[in-house]
């Protein structure tokens, strides 16, 4: 058998903590094979090893059937080895051929040699049918573009191995869809796919063999075409897991949000949000469905108060809290949980205990005369990583030092256990397994069965039907209809998506908001 990557009993240590405990994975030429696990189960560290960016303190790595030793990224890319990171690499204001060429700049008679550069990149775009512009500004690409540049950037260094680290996090559906005919069309042309993703339908489509591993030990490699979702989902998180939403009928009361004729803008000053009108009511789910770029983030933004508001209302039980600041918005009774976890979510050098308590720090039983009480923000910090659990080495790790999944379950802890009127729930799940999925659902409803108001942004549409008592459908910055789940087909909802009315099929924008978004009810 002829493996092109074998990475033997590695063994990585931070301390006294063992992220990867005698872990093998061998990957064959022309596969794509899966890496699953948990969050913080010790997938990236395994792949930072063979990337180069951590040293194993046990275990050898062959390449190509040689032993070799990788100390640092320099030495995996001459070897052939290539990774697309979750969280980009990329210098936002520089535009794509300098992003793919930075490191490796081609000279002329000692000066950097931009245009030849750029018809290379354009060339291997064609090849590989990435569709790039060689030209284009990095920050005014969408996020699936990025992600293109960054598998150029590993295709420009000659990589016949390409390490995928939770390529799909941050992707639309059809952005997806893209990807997946990418990931196929590279291994048709002859390279080797190691997939790190929590999405088990990605792993069943696209996958040829996964391994499994768990809290840092491996569990055993499968073939994809002998498994299916349920026996991975068990192997991954070692019990049966649910992967419907269980809830019971919604019984919502008054309203707790009222958005009336809302119109934002974006730093460009073009209007991303145009007269919207919505409401979420005391004991219910309200999610909004769109297709990523439609106005969900300025919505989020102008009611949580990082963006101001060109016109219209927004309100909290009848509070007016149009344009406040983020901490008075707080105060009035919302909770946030933010698309973007690193921008609007943590202070990644802070430790993670001090990162729980930052919306909370500056009050009782936390802070006294203005001297705060640290003993208390260890305590509330390990009472939420224990019943989140919120997998790190204690309070005092750095909230960057945890995986993706867990930093996100911390900011769900904190947010929850304030007991907000209004929770805002953008993209909640994104980057969680599904164990943690099935809790954080399971939270969510938990929230409006105690009373409270929960609007949920997702760009999973099955995650939106799922735990949804309402759908509104947003479109081009507007609300084109306000649908109920059991009522409605994923079909129906991606017309929605599109600027359709189901029922015409004609274009339909603002239609249904009057109807149903004000006064419709879960009977």
């Amino acid at each position: 058998m002829e493996y092109v990557i074998e990475m033997l009993n590695i063994r990585k240590e931070f301390g006294t903590f063992v992220a990867n405990d005698n872990i093998t994975l061998q990957l064959k030429k022309g596969e794509i094979h899966a890496l699953l696990g948990e969050n913080g189960a010790g997938k990236s560290t395994l792949m930072n090893v063979l990337f180069g960016l951590y040293h194993p303190e046990g275990g050898e790595i062959r390449v190509r059937g040689e032993k070799v030793n990788i100390t640092d990224p320099n030495v995996a890319n001459d070897l052939g080895i290539g990774m697309v990171h979750q969280h980009f690499m990329l210098v936002e204001n520089f535009s794509v051929t300098e992003n793919i060429i930075l490191g490796s700049e081609p000279t002329k008679y000692g000066v950097t040699n931009k245009k030849d550069a750029a018809k290379k990149v354009q060339a291997l775009s064609e090849q590989y049918g990435l569709n790039v512009d060689p030209n284009a500004i990095i920050e005014d690409i969408s996020v699936g573009m990025q992600q293109r540049v960054e598998i150029l950037k590993t295709l420009y260094r000659g990589a016949e191995i390409l390490i995928f680290d939770e390529p799909t996090a941050s992707l639309t559906p059809q952005e997806i869809i893209e990807l997946i005919q990418i990931m196929k069309r590279l291994i048709a042309e002859g390279k080797s796919i190691i997939l790190i993703t929590h999405k088990l339908k990605e792993i069943m489509d696209v996958s040829d063999r996964v391994t499994v591993i768990r809290k840092g030990q491996g569990i055993g490699t499968v073939v994809t075409a002998e498994t299916n979702p349920d026996e991975l989902a068990a192997l991954m998180v070692g019990r049966q897991v649910e992967f419907k939403t269980n809830k019971g009928k919604a019984f919502p009361k008054e309203n707790i949000l009222m958005v009336k004729n809302l119109t934002v803008e974006d730093y460009r000053g073009v209007e991303k949000v145009k007269n919207l009108s919505l409401n979420v009511r005391q004991g219910e789910i309200v999610g909004i469905a769109g297709i990523d770029g439609n106005g969900q983030t300025e919505l989020i933004e102008a009611i949580t108060g990082l963006r101001k508001v060109k016109s219209g209302t927004i309100s909290i039980h009848g509070k007016d809290i149009t344009n406040l600041k983020p901490r008075q918005v707080t105060e009035a009774g919302v909770g946030h949980i933010p698309q973007d976890r690193h921008k609007h979510g943590l202070v990644l050098d802070f430790p993670i205990g001090h990162n729980i308590s930052l919306q909370t720090y500056y009050k009782g039983p936390i802070s006294k005369s203005g001297i705060i009480d640290y003993s208390k923000i260890e305590k509330k910090a390990l009472d939420i990583i224990e019943a989140y659990d919120v997998r790190t080495q204690g309070p005092h790790t750095p909230a960057r030092a945890l995986s993706g999944g867990n930093q996100q379950k911390a900011i769900i802890g904190r947010e929850v256990d304030r007991n907000p009127e209004l929770l805002i729930a953008a993209l909640p799940t994104r980057g969680l397994d599904v164990g943690a999925i099935e809790f954080i659902h399971s939270r969510l409803i938990e929230q409006r069965d105690n009373g409270k108001a929960v609007l949920l942004i997702s760009f999973e549409l099955d995650e939106v039907v799922n735990v949804s008592d309402r759908i509104a459908v947003i479109h081009d910055g507007e609300i084109v209809d306000v649908v109920l789940p059991e009522e409605t087909t994923e079909q129906q909802l991606g017309l929605l998506m599109a600027g359709h009315h189901i029922q015409t099929g004609g274009n339909s924008k603002g239609s249904g908001q009057e109807k149903r978004g004000e006064d419709q009810h879960v009977e």
